[in-house]
């Protein structure tokens, strides 16, 4: 939803202008910004002994109160968030230029009203290239594998690294087929989110370049 109006506020301006070619170019790279890079990246600015958290402990303000969460699934998800805002404007963004003036001129010609125009017109256009990027961002996050091998342990929650601790673990028998069993199910998930993903973004050119 983030990324939905940040876009939204990039596309409302001018098509030329330095904010959007700005705001652009900064999605584009921080999309691309992941990997243990991004891991490290966090670690050295809000980690234990990153240095926003030793200033703010030199004045005086504990900034892990109840705990260290950077190094749990909470730290992970912000990390996601992190490039997957700026990964959403990128690829929300042709669907906000489709939209045509003409459509809101003609909803306040016949007497239509803002909402009006964004529940009938706006809205149900948007909605399969929103639903198509929401699944193209959980399919990013669901394969991600390194970011989350530097910052968790190896036996964190998500099935990537369940697969790798199925795969390397030296406690117990090798559990290869755990792990292609998991890996299976990442490939069905992934291959229900592409055709899904195809089939919106074939409604969504129905209407929209």
């Amino acid at each position: 939803m983030v990324g939905a109006v940040l876009a939204y506020a990039v596309v409302s301006g001018p098509p030329d202008g330095i904010m959007r070619r700005i705001v652009t170019a900064l999605c584009g790279v921080l999309s691309q910004f992941g990997g243990v890079t991004l891991a490290f990246a966090f670690i050295a600015t809000i980690g234990t002994e990153g240095f926003i958290v030793v200033w703010l402990q030199q004045h005086g303000i504990d900034f892990y109160p109840n705990g260290v969460w950077l190094f749990s699934l909470t730290g992970l998800t912000l990390i996601y968030v992190y490039f997957q805002i700026p990964l959403m404007v990128i690829v929300f963004m042709p669907a906000l230029d489709g939209i045509r003036p003409q459509w809101r001129e003609a909803t306040e010609t016949l007497g239509g009203s803002t909402w009006g125009y964004w529940r009938h017109v706006a809205g149900p256009l948007l909605l399969p290239g929103f639903l198509g990027c929401w699944l193209l961002l959980f399919a990013n996050a669901f394969s991600a594998y390194a970011t989350a091998a530097a910052l968790l342990d190896i036996g964190g929650v998500i099935v990537p690294l369940q697969i790798s601790r199925a795969l390397s673990s030296e406690v117990g028998l090798n559990q290869a087929n755990l792990a292609a069993a998991l890996a299976l199910g990442m490939i069905v998930v992934v291959a229900v989110i592409t055709a899904l993903y195809s089939w919106l973004q074939r409604r969504t050119a129905r209407w929209l370049p």
